[in-house]
């Protein structure tokens, strides 16, 4: 007798169409909800929508629509908000549906909890999650006081709120800590790759961005279709390899309304993107709201000081699109790449236009590189384009195309030996 898999519990969605927002938009916002719930492990079974001016104080929706989704919710094991809703408007609607509620910031930090892999990713997100939760710290039982503490004890002892919260801000502060020392490591790693050329892989959420790292560089990166599969930023370098060598970096997905306290915790993990040289921004061209996600992850890349690097914008997953749509993004898009990620022609084109970014600012020229110094030869050849080769009597002279700063840091060496010897 076979098993059959456990049904997987239902939700409803519920959502405010606000001024200014227009019906495709907050279909594709509720639509957006249904797929982060599927990530968490629900099933949208039903939506809830009301348009109105504000959200309502007290249960997000007015009494009509409350009746409704207090009918569906029977039926159901949870409500998910597409907003941000305070304390007590979450309290009001699990009073009336008695169901868990959560929002929307709430479903986003629940799949990074699960999903968060690295020591680093852990802390950032529990960092979160408590700047989530302070203000929704409620007492569990009015009026209760601990005992009074011995000498300097002030009045009654804290409250059991009180205590709570103080352990709250403990903990926070204990967070940031370790991860201003794991940011310093991390900037130490990032100064030791600035030798190399740097590409940032950055995106909307499930946009293929680790299904082209893995395409581009031969590594095996988590690929997923679900939100948020990726937390922790990867750095390989693209294969076949490169001189000078590439190195490509796969960062944390973007969203709409991602919770601020996220990209705040995450932001030394994002720097992977503000210090790369050339940012690969990657959408969904198959998804019809990509180009309100690409203005996700602009306006994301704005906040964390990242928005100044060039920029080759990729339309991935043209398998899932017809060529009539190609030749319209073609003409939309003129500088961008369309590709899949799944196709190995398309990874070579993609792979050739980020060479020839590297090289369109490579420098030739040729130095001379004493035999004494084989470690430095030895750095030329892994670090820069050896054209040509040759010996005389003083050493090795090589032709050769390198970045400037590469250059300027080989002749810098060759000075000093000079100047010594």
């Amino acid at each position: 007798m076979s098993e059959t898999s456990p049904a997987r519990p239902r939700a409803i969605a519920l959502g405010v169409q606000l001024p200014g927002v227009a019906d495709d938009e907050h279909a594709a916002s509720l639509a957006e909800l249904a797929r982060l719930a599927k990530t968490l492990g629900y099933v949208v079974a039903a939506r809830v929508t009301q348009k109105r001016s504000a959200l309502a104080p007290g249960a997000v929706v007015g009494e009509g629509k409350l009746e409704e989704l207090v009918r569906l919710a029977a039926e159901a094991d949870a409500v998910l908000v597409d907003h941000e809703i305070t304390p007590s408007q979450a309290r009001n609607l699990e009073k009336a549906t008695g169901k868990e509620v959560l929002d929307r910031t709430a479903v986003i930090l629940a799949i990074f909890h699960r999903h968060a892999r690295s020591r680093e990713a852990r802390l950032q997100v529990e960092l979160a999650r408590l700047a989530y939760l302070a203000p929704r710290l409620r007492e569990s039982g009015a009026g209760r006081d601990r005992q009074a503490g011995g000498i300097g004890a002030k009045g009654a002892g804290e409250s059991h709120l009180e205590l709570d919260r103080r352990k709250l801000r403990d903990r926070m502060a204990e967070l940031r800590r370790e991860l201003v020392a794991i940011e310093r490591e991390g900037g130490t790693r990032r100064r030791r790759r600035g030798e190399h050329a740097t590409a940032a892989l950055v995106g909307y959420t499930n946009a293929g961005k680790s299904s082209l790292m893995r395409a581009l560089t031969g590594s095996p990166v988590l690929v997923a279709d679900q939100l948020f599969a990726t937390l922790d930023t990867t750095v390989r370098a693209i294969e076949p390899p490169t001189r000078p060598r590439i190195l490509v970096s796969d960062t944390v997905g973007f969203i709409k309304k991602l919770p601020h306290d996220l990209v705040a915790s995450f932001r030394s993990t994002l720097e992977e993107a503000r210090d790369a040289d050339l940012q690969i921004h990657v959408v969904d061209a198959s998804d019809p709201a990509f180009r309100a996600q690409l203005a996700v992850t602009r306006e994301v890349l704005r906040e964390i000081g990242a928005d100044g690097a060039p920029v080759l914008l990729v339309l991935n997953k043209r398998d899932r699109i017809g060529p009539e749509h190609e030749q319209t993004l073609a003409a939309e898009f003129p500088d961008a790449i369309l590709v899949s990620a799944k196709r190995p022609d398309d990874v070579a084109r993609l792979r050739e236009r980020i060479l020839a970014f590297f090289e369109q600012d490579m420098e030739e020229t040729e130095l001379r590189v004493p035999y004494a110094l084989g470690k430095l030869l030895a750095e030329i050849h892994a670090s820069c384009r050896v054209l040509s080769e040759s010996h005389d009597e003083r050493g090795t002279c090589v032709r050769l195309r390198a970045r400037p700063e590469q250059l300027a840091r080989l002749r810098t060496a060759l000075a000093t030996v000079d100047r010594d010897g």
